[in-house]
Parts: structure tokens; sequence; C-alpha cells
């Protein structure tokens, strides 16, 4: 598809609407305010209850939006009569989407003349879904990458406009490697926007035989499995940090648990036969660091967080903790 049967505007004067929430969407929303900012309507969630003491927080996409002055809408449910009346009454040329977290209808979807661009970190048709760069952490991918797709009524499965690869940091945090995609999506969709409108752009099709898809996350999938191997161990806490978070437990002296969180750490092969003992067992290792058994080598703490507690350095943690050696992580 191309938008040739279309009559082209300027980047100044195209009338784009803007549905993001995350980190992730806020430098694609800034880099788009610098060409267009006088014609951008922002669509994002409802504020939030976060943290122990349960504040309401704005999305990032919203901070950024009443920061600049932009209009910005933030629907209960953006499949609803008023909240579709509202979108069609503002007569978008354009609707772009990044990190936005609702399926928007095809009732919205097909609205511009220009149609629905939605930015996705993965190189689409690998990773659709929610979370495609988590995924792609934990899978210990070499690469991942932006896709920009004209949307259609499914799930990150219109045709592709434009795609970039990006190699993935040996260390690289959920946190890490999103900064990173959101840096290159913004770029990607600057350069590709001209020629878009301008009709100077051919997609593909997706392969859907190719295609692989994520899940939504929960706070479950933050618990650590040691029966798993340390590599993969290690790959899920980048790739939950700083959510869900990876976390453990542990039996205390008087018969109670007590919560943990794994903040970072590293994979200790091991040069004998084991495992020595059962899966989450703690040894001291040099340095004053912890060593936990996994199903495969020994995963070794270097930074948590133990529950009501700030995060620690393990050498810090085993000052106050030597009975620690030896417990069972469950």
């Amino acid at each position: 598809m191309t938008t040739n049967n279309f009559v082209k505007k300027p980047m100044d004067q195209l009338k784009i609407i803007f549905f993001g929430t995350s980190e992730f969407a806020v430098p694609i929303l800034e880099a788009l305010v610098k060409v267009i900012k006088p014609n951008i309507t922002v669509v994002t969630v409802q504020d939030k209850l976060v943290g122990r003491k349960q504040v309401l927080a704005p999305s990032p996409v919203k901070e950024f939006a009443q920061k600049h002055g932009i209009p910005t809408l933030q629907p209960k449910d953006v499949k609803d009569s008023q909240t579709l009346e509202t979108i069609k009454g503002i007569k978008p040329d354009l609707i772009i989407v990044a990190a936005y977290g609702k399926i928007l209808p095809k009732e919205i979807v097909e609205l511009p003349p220009y149609g629905s661009l939605n930015i996705h970190p993965s190189l689409l048709p690998k990773y659709r879904g929610p979370s495609p760069v988590q995924t792609a952490i934990i899978n210990e991918e070499e690469k991942t990458g932006i896709t920009i797709i004209l949307m259609d009524d499914k799930i990150d499965h219109g045709p592709v406009l434009i795609q970039e690869a990006w190699m993935i940091k040996k260390n690289s945090t959920l946190k890490d490697l999103s900064a990173e995609l959101a840096k290159i999506g913004a770029e990607l969709l600057l350069k590709t926007l001209p020629n878009w409108i301008n009709g100077e752009i051919k997609t593909r099709k997706q392969k859907e035989a190719d295609a692989i898809y994520t899940k939504i996350l929960s706070k479950e999938d933050g618990k650590i499995d040691w029966s798993e191997s340390a590599s993969r161990i290690e790959s899920k806490i980048r790739a939950f940090n700083p959510w869900p978070g990876a976390y453990t437990r542990f039996k205390t002296a008087d018969n109670r648990f007590n919560g943990l969180k794994v903040l970072k750490g590293f994979v200790l092969k091991q040069t004998e036969v084991g495992p020595f003992g059962a899966p989450g067992k703690t040894y001291l290792a040099p340095d004053e660091r912890i060593a936990v058994q996994t199903g495969k080598d020994f995963f070794v703490i270097e930074r948590l967080q133990l529950e009501g507690k700030k995060p620690a350095n393990t050498e810090d943690f085993m000052r106050g903790h030597r009975n620690f050696v030896g417990v069972i992580l469950e």
C-alpha cells in the first residue's frame, strides 16, 4: 500500500493523534513534537496508583504532553462511543502508536487518510505482542530492532514500512534496551514519515509462518525458578528490571519466609560434575558474594534487596546476615 491517492501535505501541517503510554513512547513523541507540535493530540491511559503509598500518577507520555502543552485524552475505554466520536471529531491525517498498551478498534485504525502506524520494538513478525523486549533478552537473542508497520485489525500484523536491526549488548537490562530502541524508533519514524506521506514507500507483507507471539507479563513471572540454568536466570533478571523484578524467598530461623529481590549477578560455570546441592541452595563465594546452585551452573548474586529494605551489594548484606549461607531459596 502507498499513499499516492491522497493529497500530499507538508509535514508541519499534518494533524496527528499519538497513542502512547510508557517511557518507550516518550522519545518518539518528543521527536514528533519538534516537527509537528501544533497539530498533535495525545491519547494515553488513565492515571494509576503506584508505589507503596499508592500515589495517583500519570503515564510518562502524559507527563511529557503536559510539560509541552499538548492536548491529552485519557479514555477509560478506547472503544466506547464517546471516545470514538471525540477522535473522529479531531479528523486526524495520521495516527501513530507506540507502546500504548491497549488494542485500538478497527474504526480508529482505519480512520486517518494516511493510515495508522505502529512503532514496535522487535523485528516483526518475530515477537509480536506486549513483551517483545523482555522476550528478546530472556531468549538471549543477539539482535532485535524496530519495525514500523501500517496497522490493521490484528495484533502487530500489518504490512511493514521499514525495519532496523540493533545488536543487544551483553548486559542490557529491559530499561537499557528499551531506551536504545526508543531512540532508534524516533529517528526511524522521522526519516520514514516524509516518504510515507509522499507515497514513496511500498510496504511488504509479514511472513505469517515466522510469527512468534509474546505474552502479557504478570508479577508472578518474576519468581525465580532455581531449577532453570544460571544463564536463563541471569537473562530473566535483566529482562524483568525494573518490572516485575526477579524475586525469591527463604525461610528464616524462626520459620518465617522473607522475600528477596535479586537485582544483579552473573553466571559461574561449574568445573566439576554437579549440582552439589538442591537448586536454590546458597554458598559463600569470593568477595563475600553469594553463589546459588541452579539447574546448571551457579548464579552469583552481586546486588539484592531484602523485602522492606533498601537495595544493597551482597558484601554489605552478608555483614548482617551470616546465617544466609546454606539456606534454600525458593
